[in-house]
């Protein structure tokens, strides 16, 4: 059974403003008891010109918040000027944290980030920001080379996992550029680093459908035990035009090779699972089979299985927004739509647990709470 210790809101929307709109939220717990927790802001959900991060702290265990600040400035790259899209933190050790950005094109603000005719995106990089001094300031962002993809957007699906003080890996999808009319082959992947993310080399691909008909988004993964990393998807069939439930796999050796991919019976969209001291993992993710709902379920098998019996319903947000869908345009549309979802979530050393999440009643209207 989970149960809801404490809720409240880390970011508020603040209406005909630049925060209008919250999403992409994580949540960072420092060893010293700091969470720090960051999001994406803007005018309006859908809106390219004018996002940016913002981040928040708070030193009493989330019952009060500092004011949001903006420590990622917009910058240019290869001549093109952009902003920063999403932010993720990490404490890799020694007072040191990490932030990952999704750096995106906005040479031409007017358009949108999706091609609904060619299903490509704006061109996205990964850039990296470092602080020694709890998050209240950041090092200017280095953009982060990757050879094997530089012709393509790649962004960022989650946080930095450090396997060791050192060692890093980096997660981002692969997609096509903007005006490419080809089919789009979409894929989850990895890059790994030895030297705290001074260098990236070696990378592997974390899923693709040979086939391409499942699409397996939004990649989670997660260390659960020594050298055990599961990953979670939400997972969307392009001929049927419809979500299944969210699939995972599993490596047993740092990322480098994957298991078969599996169902796990549950419908929705996942954050990261977490493992707690007793073994069992947790998964909280959004259920849109009616509301958007945030729902819990348990594993006590690493992730091969979540049984019915061990939900539990954390949030409803009261609004159905799930449309009747014929295309990938539709679901991208439906998804621009979403006024709840994106949980993230952060483990305390006693097992509980921290969840952030946007919601508001319109699209363009959301907290992170």
């Amino acid at each position: 059974m989970v149960e809801i210790l404490h809720s409240g809101i880390v970011f508020k929307s603040e209406r005909n403003t630049d925060h209008q709109s919250y999403t992409f939220p994580h949540i960072c717990i420092l060893p010293d008891g700091r969470w720090l927790s960051s999001a994406r802001a803007a005018p309006k959900k859908k809106e390219i010109q004018f996002q940016h991060i913002e981040l928040s702290f708070s030193d009493d265990e989330g019952y009060t918040w500092s004011k949001p600040f903006r420590p990622f400035k917009p910058l240019s790259f290869n001549g093109k000027p952009g902003l920063f899209r999403t932010g993720h933190l990490t404490y890799i050790g020694d007072n040191e944290l990490i932030a990952v950005l999704s750096w995106v094109d906005n040479s031409n603000p007017s358009i949108p980030f999706f091609n609904e005719k060619t299903e490509g995106l704006l061109n996205c990089e990964i850039f990296l920001s470092r602080s020694f001094n709890r998050g209240s300031s950041w090092t200017e962002p280095s953009h982060v080379d990757l050879p094997a993809f530089s012709d393509l957007p790649t962004p960022t699906t989650g946080p930095i996992i450090a396997l060791s003080d050192s060692d890093l890996i980096c997660q981002f999808e692969i997609n096509k550029t903007y005006y490419d009319t080809k089919e789009w082959h979409h894929k989850s992947a990895l890059v790994f680093s030895k030297d705290k993310g001074l260098s990236w080399h070696e990378y592997r691909i974390v899923s693709e459908d040979p086939e391409n008909i499942i699409f397996y988004w939004d990649q989670r993964p997660n260390i659960i035990g020594e050298n055990h990393i599961l990953n979670l998807f939400w997972t969307y069939d392009t001929v049927k035009a419809e979500y299944l439930n969210i699939h995972a796999r599993e490596s047993v050796d740092r990322g480098k090779t994957w298991s078969k991919i599996w169902d796990t019976g549950v419908p929705g969209q996942p954050a990261q699972p977490v493992r707690l001291s007793d073994g069992r993992l947790v998964m909280i993710y959004v259920d849109r089979t009616s509301n958007p709902c945030i729902k819990s379920r348990l594993s006590y098998d690493n992730g091969k299985t979540w049984p019915a019996d061990t939900e539990n319903l954390l949030f409803n947000s009261g609004l159905n927004q799930s449309w009747n869908k014929k295309s990938m345009q539709d679901a991208w549309a439906e998804m621009s739509a979403f006024s709840t979802g994106l949980p993230a979530v952060a483990k305390l050393s006693n097992d509980d647990i921290i969840l952030v999440f946007y919601t508001g009643k319109t699209t363009d209207s959301t907290d992170i709470i």
